[in-house]
């Protein structure tokens, strides 16, 4: 590792310009001369485990009692030798030893606890996955619901970072009053839930995501000025870029340039598809915005690109991404299936349409070890971000032709700074509540002052 003699670069360094605030890379100059890695700042920012959650709407075919048999989710070994060919995990595969599968626990607050209530399992499921909480039934501003996971975590180990998270989602989750069966839109619009009253907006434009990211200096006038441009965002920081590279190693100056070259390949792609979706062409996807693009392979990605260049700056190291939209009727023709999502999720526990929604929940899977790959294939410090990272990837409802919500389909990816081991199959026991796993989550990213999270009775056996 080398060293810049006498002087550091601060890990907040941020380059500026008109319209534009770009975050660095962790860079080797960013150790202070004469001192080790370990007991510096930047060292200290860059062990911070990172979290990603995800949900994907509607549970699994393999919790069907049919799919169940077939392993059609969850595999049927315990333990480190499970077989994922006949489920839709299968994908996970190149990441086995990254992978936690925890089936049979239970998100039994998404169920109807009255009369009144009983039909709106699709607008309390959402609210229900990271908060483990049962909605107040409202349509009005009183929503009530819990404080979720991933901003419980955010709250202790997120405030360091220029944006402490970011929401993002794939379909249009932006409705407002009531929904149906008595309750807000608000509680299947978001995942993510800054206190029970208080759930935070999902970002469904890649252009949204990339100004946040990049695009928050200056004033308004500034960065509109800059977006009627077709100068880059980095060309609005040059001055700084060729600046701060003028002292670095050849090392670091190979790491800014690399970085710098995904920001520019990243702005031209959400450009290519910001100029094909205003070209008047017929869309698949008319009423979305003009950043977003019709593929969800492409949108997804593109997302996926965007958390890993703000894990890289460590803008931000906290994200939650919801896939669908309860009672969606996209169509996913890439998973080889051309039923509508939530006709396909209504089964009617008929085996060939349980096959069906299995190649759906596969090909949802599949969009993941693109983003493990990235994480894998950055080093940062002495290993590389997966090592670092925590994803959850699950949902609040088990079997979508039901709407019941025992067994539901949850795995971890990543290695979380040694929060999972990885390479394992863990089957709870009957009746577990998924809040235990949430609890001791967060227990073992450090928050170990909460003593209960949502329905939890205890922790889990991780």
């Amino acid at each position: 590792m080398n060293f810049i003699t006498g002087k550091h670069i601060s890990r907040r360094t941020m380059l500026k310009g008109v319209g534009a605030t770009i975050g660095l890379p962790l860079l080797d100059g960013m150790t202070p001369a004469g001192r080790l890695w370990a007991s510096t700042a930047a060292a200290k920012a860059a062990d911070r485990t990172r979290l990603v959650c995800i949900e994907q709407v509607h549970g699994a075919a393999g919790c069907n009692t049919w799919g169940e048999s077939q392993n059609l989710w969850a595999p049927a070994e315990t333990g480190r030798n499970f077989d994922l060919s006949p489920s839709s995990l299968k994908p996970l595969e190149p990441f086995r030893d990254y992978l936690t599968i925890i089936s049979d626990t239970d998100s039994r607050m998404a169920d109807a606890f009255a009369p009144n209530e009983i039909g709106g399992d699709h607008f309390r499921t959402t609210a229900v996955f990271l908060t483990q909480a049962h909605p107040k039934q409202t349509e009005g501003s009183d929503l009530y619901v819990g404080t979720s996971f991933d901003q419980l975590y955010v709250q202790r180990f997120g405030q360091d970072t220029p944006i402490p998270s970011m929401q993002l989602s794939i379909e249009n989750v932006d409705q407002a009053g009531g929904c149906a069966y008595g309750y807000a839109c608000a509680y299947t619009d978001t995942i993510s839930w800054a206190s029970p009253s208080q759930p935070l907006p999902m970002i469904r434009d890649p252009r949204a995501v990339f100004e946040q990211l990049f695009g928050a200096g200056g004033t308004a006038e500034q960065r509109a000025l800059r977006l009627t441009t077709d100068r880059s965002i980095l060309d609005w920081v040059l001055g700084e870029i060729t600046s701060i590279r003028g002292g670095l190693e050849p090392q670091d100056k190979q790491r800014l340039d690399q970085y710098t070259q995904n920001i520019r390949e990243l702005e031209q792609r959400i450009q290519r598809i910001e100029a094909q979706n205003s070209s008047g062409e017929e869309r698949e996807l008319p009423e979305a915005p003009v950043g977003v693009p019709d593929s969800f392979e492409e949108h997804v990605k593109l997302m996926f690109d965007l958390q890993l260049l703000a894990f890289i700056s460590d803008t931000t190291r906290v994200f939650s991404l919801k896939l669908g939209r309860d009672a969606s009727p996209r169509v996913y023709p890439e998973s080889g299936v051309t039923t509508p999502f939530h006709a396909a999720s209504h089964h009617g526990s008929r085996e060939e349409r349980v096959l069906d929604f299995a190649k759906i929940n596969e090909y949802h899977v599949s969009m993941v070890p693109y983003f493990l790959e990235k994480l894998q294939g950055y080093t940062e410090g002495d290993s590389n971000l997966l090592d670092k990272t925590l994803l959850m990837y699950g949902s609040a409802m088990a079997d979508s032709n039901l709407h019941n919500h025992i067994r539901c389909p949850l795995f971890l990816a990543g290695g979380g700074n040694g929060v999972v081991t990885g390479g394992e199959h863990i089957r709870a026991p009957l009746g577990t509540p998924m809040a235990n796993v949430m609890l001791t989550l967060l227990h073992r990213l450090g928050a170990t002052d909460i003593d209960h999270f949502g329905n939890s009775t205890g922790t889990f056996a991780l």
